[in-house]
């Protein structure tokens, strides 16, 4: 499996659903962080400010962020999210 497909594909849980790929969860953190450290410069330091602002940003960030990834994902097959996951025994 290429470097793409592993780091884009969605990943399978124990009950079958999909869940977000390694790239969408990198790119929560990255963002994150990184309208965090702008938050508190354009704020000076104002706790308050700071965490609203953060939040504000943030939102439309990852939404974009998440929906361009999931283009990106759509090519890729899920893979499952652990090892142990393919050991569960499915309820009938």
């Amino acid at each position: 499996m290429s470097l793409m497909a592993s780091f884009f594909a969605p990943r399978t849980d124990h009950r079958g659903w999909s869940t977000p790929s390694e790239a969408a969860r990198l790119f929560f953190l990255v963002a994150t962080i990184g309208v965090a450290i702008w938050a508190w410069e354009a704020t000076t330091g104002n706790i308050v400010m700071w965490f609203g602002l953060t939040c504000l940003v943030a939102t439309p960030v990852l939404s974009i962020g998440w929906w361009l990834i999931s283009l990106v994902s759509a090519r890729y097959p899920a893979k499952v999210l652990t090892a142990s996951v393919n050991n569960v025994q499915r309820k009938k």
